[in-house]
């Protein structure tokens, strides 16, 4: 007979239940985007069409089968967003029959309401677009895919981040989550942003992939590109800004572990054509994913913090 503790297996032997890691993680996944549909009115998921909103949207579309998943989607387009990266995002939302609300940088610029930078970055340029949706469309919780192990500022967040009324983070409001306990109480005007991926690490995502068989954008495999080199990142050339007089194109065997904004997403030197080479090369390697491959993040060792409480994700 078994108990609650134990699964009876076929061959009739008593053996422990335990949850795989990954099987955790999911499960802790969903757990959250549960309990932001009971508890909000208005919730969005962030959907780039990069690998962290791809996983996310995976786990939304298990939280909620066989319904449709309950939430729009939001993208904040720069404008210098990688083709690849896009075409996948609609064709995704096209297959599942979700509704995507797209904030357009450019727009903005045009409006007058943003001036291009003179780095060409626009990455930084996101923030008062996305707050801006945020406030019209009254979303109520915003779901994100950052994770803590990605950076320093993001480790400091809750799953439950809250935000206020001007989409300003304040570290010190931060509430505690004990025994996976949220707390989504906010004022009119305040909303909540939510981090399911918080406790996962890149290598946990790839694994994830892996197992689920979730299809990606192939900038994230090895690909011959042109590139050249701009403060020590391969960086794709562009209508952006680059190359300059002093850096000069060349093909090279690359891939991308984060996906961003064109001019701050530096690709990295791989031969890995496969899930099971990038898993193999991610286990091995001693940088995250942004402190090897963003530029926007290395602007001053408080970059991240600084945008996070005007705003930005």
């Amino acid at each position: 007979m078994t108990t609650a503790a134990h699964l009876h297996t076929d061959s009739g032997s008593d053996a422990p239940y335990a949850l795989s890691h990954l099987d955790a993680l999911e499960s802790e996944a969903v757990h959250i985007f549960r309990e932001v549909a009971g508890e909000f009115e208005k919730p969005v998921i962030l959907f780039s069409g990069g690998k962290d909103s791809i996983v996310m949207l995976h786990l939304a579309l298990k939280a909620f089968a066989p319904a449709p998943v309950p939430f729009t989607l939001l993208h904040v387009d720069t404008g210098h967003n990688f083709p690849e990266v896009l075409e996948y995002r609609d064709r995704t939302v096209e297959k599942h029959g979700l509704r995507l609300h797209v904030a357009s940088v450019q727009e903005y610029i045009d409006a007058g309401k943003l001036r291009e930078r003179p780095d060409g970055t626009r990455n930084p340029l996101q923030t008062v677009p996305l707050t801006e949706a945020i406030q019209s469309l009254k979303f109520d919780a915003v779901f994100g895919g950052g994770r803590r192990d990605e950076e320093k500022a993001r480790a400091k967040e809750r799953v439950f981040s809250l935000r206020d009324e001007f989409s300003q983070w304040d570290p010190r409001r931060q509430r505690p989550e004990l025994w996976q306990l949220y707390n989504g109480r906010h004022a009119p005007g305040e909303h909540v942003r939510v981090f399911p991926l918080s406790n996962w690490t890149e290598l946990d995502v790839w694994q994830y992939i892996a197992r689920e068989g979730i299809e990606l954008p192939e900038i994230y495999f090895a690909h011959e590109r042109e590139v050249f080199q701009r403060n020590g990142m391969w960086l794709t050339a562009g209508e952006w800004g680059g190359p300059k007089e002093n850096e000069t194109p060349q093909t090279r065997l690359i891939r991308y572990r984060t996906v961003g904004d064109m001019s701050c997403t530096g690709a990295v030197d791989s031969d890995a054509v496969s899930l099971d080479a990038v898993i193999a090369e991610i286990a091995v390697s001693r940088l995250t994913e942004r402190g090897a491959t963003r530029a926007d993040d290395k602007m001053s060792e408080a970059a991240m913090e600084d945008r996070k409480r005007e705003g930005y994700f």
